[in-house]
């Protein structure tokens, strides 16, 4: 089976179990093994953001000139800039809704 960067594909197989385990209401699942969090707890926590990193993949994408310049006008880091971007406009268009990424039709 062929590999992504140290990930196998998904086949089919784990495809549908994947997809049944999205379909689950909330209220059938389970948590009773799972200890409520204290104010402690809370106190501790750190936002999701500051301990994952999504996996950078490098591609080849032609742009609009007048973009590239754009980009690039802000300085160092242009590509960083061009990545928050992104992902301010994938996250509002998806309205936080991130389960969005895994049960859509790959294309």
């Amino acid at each position: 089976m062929k590999k992504v960067r140290g990930f196998e594909i998904l086949d089919d197989d784990a495809r549908n179990r994947m997809e049944a385990l999205v379909a689950v209401p909330e209220g059938d699942i389970d948590t009773s093994d799972i200890p409520e969090w204290t104010s402690d707890d809370f106190a501790s926590a750190v936002p999701f953001q500051t301990v994952w990193k999504p996996r950078k993949e490098q591609i080849t994408a032609r742009l609009d000139i007048d973009i590239i310049l754009w980009l690039k006008s802000h300085g160092k880091g242009y590509q960083t800039l061009m990545n928050r971007l992104l992902r301010k406009e994938m996250q509002e268009e998806m309205q936080g809704d991130m389960k969005q990424l895994f049960t859509a039709a790959p294309r």
